[in-house]
């Protein structure tokens, strides 16, 4: 099963890993990520504001978890990303994957993350008191991404 959302709404992890749970008797490992806004700059944020282009997130999404599913032995995979505006310590993203064994799922999570922050079309703009403005790519993620090639 491949499960990917794309939503306003705040997600409940609970549910999601009950239903990645239920749908294969062969699970063995469920591993889960949740991101949340966080406010780590010198100028505290106001709120996060994700946008994207319809339909062409939800196929890169689905590239990204049919990647993982061709280098791993997995289950299911659950991708659930938040768009509008969140306040600081909510949650932005959810990615659960399972597997017989606990090494897949882990590997697999830590790759959709890692592309999810590189090749997902999403777009992210802090609002502080004074202005805002659109968050460019971190090196660092770049290079998180590129140790998978």
């Amino acid at each position: 099963m491949k499960k990917i959302t794309i939503q306003q709404s705040d997600f409940d992890l609970s549910t999601e890993v009950a239903l990645a749970r239920n749908s294969d008797k062969n699970i063995g490992a469920i591993v889960s990520f949740i991101g949340t806004v966080r406010d780590l700059d010198d100028t505290p944020i106001q709120k996060m504001t994700l946008e994207h282009y319809p339909k062409m997130t939800e196929k890169a999404l689905a590239k990204i978890a049919d990647q993982a599913h061709q280098r791993w032995q997995l289950g299911n995979i659950t991708i659930i990303h938040r768009i509008g505006d969140l306040q600081v310590n909510e949650q932005i993203v959810l990615v659960i994957t399972t597997s017989k064994h606990r090494k897949s799922a882990f590997k697999a999570c830590e790759f959709i993350m890692d592309y999810l922050k590189t090749q997902a079309p999403f777009w992210k703009k802090e609002h502080t008191e004074k202005s805002s403005q659109w968050i460019d790519a971190k090196t660092t993620d770049e290079n998180q991404a590129k140790r998978w090639d």
